[in-house]
């Protein structure tokens, strides 16, 4: 035992070039087709959350993708894509979708109804209600949801070695095509340790973005272009009796 373990970390300092490049591969999967949907699953959840009937067709379109199996995902995507990383960053991205749009429209709902009328009595146009108001509220549940996706996207990305995808993946199979040679053993463990310490640090950040930006930072943040027109309006206020 001690000697596999010896013989691990061997490995692991041996090879520590190529598996910090798989790393930075596998992150960059992970970075990429998390954030596309992010991006497209916050528009969506916020577009389709008042609209029930969009909402549901939306919720279970995306419900369908978690359940495709990862492999012939990627398969499907060959004809179209090729091999290499554009099928996996696609398929990474359609399984990211649900877990963050569900998390919006949870988000958005979970806002006080009293809150929103009180934005709307202060005279906030819905555009203002949105950003200042409903989303730094809704942030908490949303990057909730990102959370899940990432680790989610982290764990897949592994199977997309098998259509050349690169990323940890490749270690791991590397390992699997010599199982039962010597040294078979150490680059499937090194690529299964990387993959789990990735999604961990993935998630540390992703909670550590959670505490800075906090529902009052956002708010503080989108009130901002406001805060500045208001500012230039009374400086112009200002200038105007003094030059006449």
């Amino acid at each position: 035992m001690l000697n596999s373990i010896e013989s691990w970390f061997e490995y692991m300092q041996d090879d520590s070039e190529d598996l910090w490049q798989l790393t930075i591969e596998h992150a960059l999967l992970v970075i990429q087709a998390t954030g596309a949907a992010v991006v497209v699953a916050v528009l969506l959840g916020i577009v389709v959350q008042n609209r029930p009937t969009a909402r549901n067709i939306a919720l279970s379109i995306t419900s369908v993708f978690l359940t495709l199996p990862s492999l012939a995902l990627f398969t499907l995507f060959i004809p179209l894509l090729g091999i290499g990383r554009r099928p996996v960053l696609v398929a990474l991205f359609m399984y990211a979708l649900l877990p963050v749009l569900r998390n919006t429209v949870t988000g958005l709902d979970s806002v006080d109804p009293a809150v929103e009328e009180s934005a709307k009595g202060m005279g906030m146009n819905p555009m203002r209600r949105l950003f200042q108001v409903k989303l730094p509220l809704a942030w908490p549940v949303i990057i909730a949801g990102i959370r899940v996706a990432t680790l989610l996207t982290t764990g897949i990305a592994a199977i997309g070695t098998l259509v050349s995808g690169g990323g940890l993946g490749d270690a791991i199979k590397d390992g699997f095509n010599r199982l039962g040679l010597p040294n078979s053993y150490e680059p499937l463990w090194a690529g299964t340790v990387l993959v789990v310490v990735l999604a961990l640090v993935f998630d540390l950040l992703l909670a550590l973005t959670r505490k800075v930006l906090s529902p009052g930072v956002i708010a503080t943040v989108a009130e901002a272009p406001d805060r500045l027109l208001a500012r230039r309006h009374r400086q112009q206020s200002d200038q105007e009796p003094s030059n006449a």
